[in-house]
């Protein structure tokens, strides 16, 4: 069955929480991991709108911790789906932390996570193309290409180097780094 195309606007999600006592670590910062289970939480609800179906999260790429985010804070996570294939979708998330009292927000983190569309029969199924309005989706629909691109070329480029280090020709390569040899070299 033919589905018709669905705009970017059509999944655009905000969610809102306020970061209490519980959710800080010992520095009085909130824990990245509440702030990653948001992530996938709004990640989840925009995926499952433009899908129409249950999604589930296949990866999460660049969390990167712009800034902390403190006890107090309402943090908005605003999701939008940047990328459509046959059965996945990439969600683009911006994080932003406002500080009620003075009316400061801060961008504090940036993520893109790949979802997957499920059907019935649990096997992932076929989404809904994405319908792009405007040159802003189809730039952030551009760069999520690239991003898979880049990505796949990094992890064939890291397996192909992995399979050939030999260790005994690079232990110069550990003297220059915080650790230590804990073995005999020689056994090697």
């Amino acid at each position: 069955m033919e589905q018709e195309p669905r705009a970017v606007r059509f999944s655009q999600t905000t969610l809102t929480e306020l970061m209490i006592p519980s959710y800080a670590n010992f520095g009085g910062k909130i824990h990245g991991g509440i702030l990653l289970s948001l992530i996938d939480k709004v990640a989840y609800s925009c995926a499952a709108r433009h899908a129409g179906t249950y999604c589930v999260t296949v990866s999460v790429d660049g969390v990167d911790f712009l800034e902390p985010v403190e006890v107090g804070d309402l943090v908005s996570l605003h999701a939008s789906v940047n990328y459509v294939g046959r059965t996945s979708l990439v969600i683009g998330i911006r994080v932003i932390a406002e500080n009620v009292r003075n009316g400061i927000q801060r961008h504090t983190n940036t993520s893109y996570v790949t979802m997957v569309a499920k059907g019935d029969d649990d096997k992932p199924t076929v989404v809904p193309e994405l319908l792009l309005e405007n040159e802003e989706d189809a730039r952030r629909f551009l760069e999520a290409i690239k991003r898979r691109e880049l990505k796949e070329s990094y992890r064939d480029a890291f397996d192909n180097a992995k399979t050939r280090i030999d260790v005994q020709a690079n232990l110069e390569k550990l003297s220059q780094q915080r650790c230590v040899i804990g073995w005999d070299k020689n056994d090697i």
